[in-house]
């Protein structure tokens, strides 16, 4: 049997038939689409979502690369078991969308793209917004997302969707090749019909895999952890996408190893929790690093080692240091000469809690965990009390929003200097209360992300943390959330400019240069602060605005817009002068090698002796 559709129908009615299924529990695995209409898609996949609205939900965003920022928010916080599709038209509306597609792809996080295309049978040609590469009429800007997708293809005819559409679900669901997926769909082929097979459309559920780990990796694995006297395990997002939270801490509690957590990963233990150290690496703690530093044996848990948690690679200093690495994906677990077990995380961590039976770490070693948190602890305490003169410090204003909100509440933050003082300094209480987007550190994700976390759990406050670059670079969807009554707490951080890159500046002697909101001169960008009215911006788009002008008014606002049953922005000018507590760990971002500037060649002085610590770990 046949159904008659056009390739767009067929799309839209296969994507709403598709389900995820793990440990028993299934759910649709696409909540909708996400659009923007232009002639590249109105008469295709716009059609077929105004005949499927009952059935597959169309919501209308206000930025192309934003509505996927909210499809990756939402596919994270749901552990990556249901996620959005997003259409756009084709030219500038579909490479807005490149992004986001990196990000997604970067983070690991489903998310399905249908840019529109040009004219498959080119009858037409060149159409407008066409790329017209003289090099092949078969190219155009879609081909764009091929370096950022996990699947890409073009639907040149209807004959191909099927095929394609079962490749994109399969990388879709699949926890070690997931990211983003891009099917270019030519405007024509999207209005032309075809006779579909009815079994395109039955109910399909696809399982996603818990691998379990290979014996001999596990006895590998097991037999240098028993070894070790001073073990550190690293908790990446891995163990929140498997949710092997539990697991993880009967685990830690079981053998006494402490857990320190990439920025993916935080919220693996309960802040206060005993074996928990903080955050590790560039913008982690100093218990955290102290650990990792002396550490004999590193057990990465769903972790991908980026140049943050491993303070590039300058963290890990024991001479002898070895590392076993759990991972769904073999490329991440094979980093670092470790270990691979190659697993899922909860079934890998309930293994080696087996095969490591009654071994617990040396009680010394414990002893100094304990030392170490509570001193970080007590830093933490005085960052957050404030006590000194002007506006807040940002630590301050963290510190504020974390008392505040509620043990399930979630705060969203992705770029600047916001999420490092987060990863360093925010008390993580639920597995799913900490939401920074660090792996593509998009500005502009923010407010986009944080809808699509609030759509994924419309029973949790959302607190969005975000500076007065990232609002600049993409606040539109304020006026979404607006639109569909979902509920933000935005707290906009002005300190006018880029405070996190100024930091960065001057500790390469770059002297803060091009970082400030400043009117020109004739010496430069060095005049008076730019008049420009964030909150009334944030007003113009709909959501209910307060302003606060210290630590006491900002707190009043806070509590306000908590009981407040509207989207509300909260308004707050900081001091991007006064630092969080540093991590005794670096970060190598190259310095000039040879300059006139004084303050540059000492910079690089610095930078070469940093240089010395770093580690190949073959």
């Amino acid at each position: 049997m046949s159904t008659r559709l056009t390739t767009g129908q067929a799309v839209i009615r296969f994507l709403a038939a598709q389900h995820s299924e793990r440990d028993g529990e299934e759910r649709r695995f696409f909540a909708g689409c996400f659009g923007i209409f232009g002639h590249g898609n109105v008469a295709g996949l716009g059609q077929a979502l105004l005949e499927h609205a009952d059935d597959f939900p169309y919501y209308m965003a206000r930025n192309e690369q934003a509505m996927v920022h909210t499809a990756s928010g939402y596919a994270r916080m749901n552990d990556r078991l249901s996620t959005f599709a997003c259409t756009t038209s084709i030219g500038p509306g579909a490479t807005n969308m490149v992004t986001g597609a990196a990000l997604a792809t970067i983070n690991r996080l489903p998310v399905l793209l249908l840019p529109g295309d040009i004219f498959a049978t080119r009858r037409a040609n060149p159409v407008l917004q066409e790329l017209e590469d003289a090099r092949s009429y078969d190219v155009s800007v879609n081909d764009c997302f091929k370096p950022v997708s996990k699947y890409w293809d073009r639907i040149n005819r209807p004959e191909q969707l099927p095929s394609a559409l079962l490749a994109a679900m399969r990388v879709l669901t699949d926890p070690a090749e997931t990211g983003a997926v891009t099917l270019a769909l030519p405007q024509d082929v999207q209005a032309e019909a075809y006779d579909w097979p009815d079994e395109l459309f039955a109910r399909r559920v696809w399982r996603v895999p818990r691998p379990v780990p290979e014996p001999a990796a596990l006895r590998d694995a097991a037999a240098v952890l028993g070894a070790a006297e001073r073990p550190l395990i690293v908790a990446g997002g891995g163990v929140i996408y498997s949710r092997a939270t539990g697991d993880l801490r009967a685990f830690a509690e079981q053998t006494g190893i402490p857990v320190a957590e990439t920025q993916a990963g935080k919220g693996a233990l309960p802040w206060d929790h005993p074996c928990a150290a903080g955050a590790i690496g560039a913008t982690g703690t100093t218990a955290a690093n102290a650990l990792a530093r002396d550490a004999d044996v590193v057990i990465g848990i769903g972790t991908r080692y980026s140049d943050f948690t491993t303070a590039s690679h300058s963290l890990f200093a024991g001479p002898s240091v070895r590392f076993v690495n759990i991972n769904v994906a073999r490329p991440d677990a094979v980093k670092l000469a470790g270990i691979p077990v190659v697993a899922d995380a909860r079934e890998a961590v309930r293994a080696l809690g087996t095969a490591l039976g009654s071994h617990v770490v040396p009680a010394a070693y414990r002893e100094r965990v304990r030392e170490l948190t509570g001193r970080w602890n007590a830093v933490v305490d005085e960052a957050f009390g404030g006590r000194h003169a002007g506006p807040p410090a940002q630590a301050e204003i963290i510190g504020i929003v974390n008392a505040e909100s509620g043990p399930r509440d979630v705060v969203v933050c992705a770029a600047g200097s916001m999420p490092g003082d987060l990863h360093k300094l925010w008390r993580t209480r639920d597995p799913e209360g900490y939401h920074v987007e660090y792996g593509y550190s998009c500005m502009g994700y923010e407010i986009a992300g944080g809808l699509g976390v609030k759509m994924a759990a419309p029973d949790r406050e959302v607190f969005v943390l975000v500076g007065d670059g990232s609002y600049l670079m993409m606040a539109q969807e304020l006026a979404t959330a607006v639109a569909e009554g979902v509920k933000l707490i935005v707290v906009l951080v002005q300190n006018h400019g880029y405070a996190s890159i100024g930091n960065l500046s001057e500790s390469v002697g770059a002297q803060r240069f091009g970082t400030r909101y400043r009117a020109r001169t004739a010496t430069g960008l060095d005049g008076d602060l730019l008049p420009v009215d964030l909150a009334a911006n944030a007003a113009s788009l709909g959501a209910d605005v307060l302003r606060a002008e210290d630590a006491g008014t900002f707190r009043d606002a806070l509590r306000k817009a908590i009981t407040s049953p509207r989207t509300t922005v909260v308004h707050v000018e900081t001091d991007p002068l006064v630092p969080a507590p540093g991590s005794e760990a670096w970060w190598d971002v190259p310095v000039a090698e040879v300059s006139a500037l004084r303050p540059t060649a000492q910079a690089r002085a610095r930078y070469d002796d940093d240089r010395k610590t770093q580690r190949r770990h073959l």
